[in-house]
């Protein structure tokens, strides 16, 4: 994928239950350019939470369901769309997308065992996006959300607020630049998206990452 101007779209998991879900894969259908998108966990990873106390399953039996989560999540996204295709690793996601399609990553197979992602439920399916991105040079990301943030955020008070684990912008590499898209972006994301931009705000970098750079 090198020489590519790749976007990454994470899917939040809350989107399952939001009515704007079919066109939010519609408006990634009309993308023009290298696209990714990343599935959340949702409901999916929620029962496998719920049911760890229960259970008594460990950390790592938890990773690994709620990675296969998201890929639940995954495969319903990809049987909504005419572009979408299920990809992993970044060989089979590149061969998807010069097929003019849109990979839907599968994380299983990248994630575990990376030596970067902690496996615990500080990990979750934004910090897995930021992780992704930061394995494709100059990589953007783009995190659909159900709350739409002011223009000049950054990505600490993000963090600060809830909306991403501190883990986030430790895997984030340092030269990815970060949107977040909500419900007002949605009337014109696939405009912009056929015209090769990208939906949201743009998220403001924090100071000490930003000196790394």
């Amino acid at each position: 994928m090198a020489g590519k101007r790749v976007l990454i779209v994470k899917f939040g998991g809350s989107s399952i239950a939001s009515a704007d879900l079919g066109r939010w894969v519609a408006a990634i259908e009309r993308a023009r350019g290298s696209l990714v998108i990343v599935p959340g966990g949702g409901p999916f990873a929620k029962a496998v939470r719920q049911y760890q106390s229960r259970m008594g399953y460990g950390a790592e039996a938890a990773h690994r369901m709620a990675l296969l989560g998201m890929e639940q999540f995954g495969h319903a996204l990809v049987s909504l769309g005419t572009r979408l295709r299920p990809a992993s690793p970044l060989e089979e996601i590149a061969r998807v997308q010069e097929e003019g399609l849109v990979p839907v990553w599968m994380p299983t197979a990248m994630a575990l065992g990376a030596a970067e992602i902690v496996e615990g439920w500080d990990t979750n399916s934004d910090t897995l996006a930021a992780w992704l991105a930061a394995q494709i040079p100059g990589a953007s990301l783009c995190l659909l959300k159900q709350i739409d943030v002011p223009p000049g955020t950054g990505i600490h008070s993000v963090v600060a607020a809830g909306m991403v684990p501190p883990a986030f912008e430790e895997l984030l590499g340092c030269e990815t630049e970060v949107h977040i898209a909500g419900p007002s972006d949605l009337a014109v994301a696939g405009k912009r998206l056929s015209e090769g931009g990208i939906p949201g705000r743009a998220l403001q970098r924090s100071r000490f990452v930003e000196a790394a750079q």
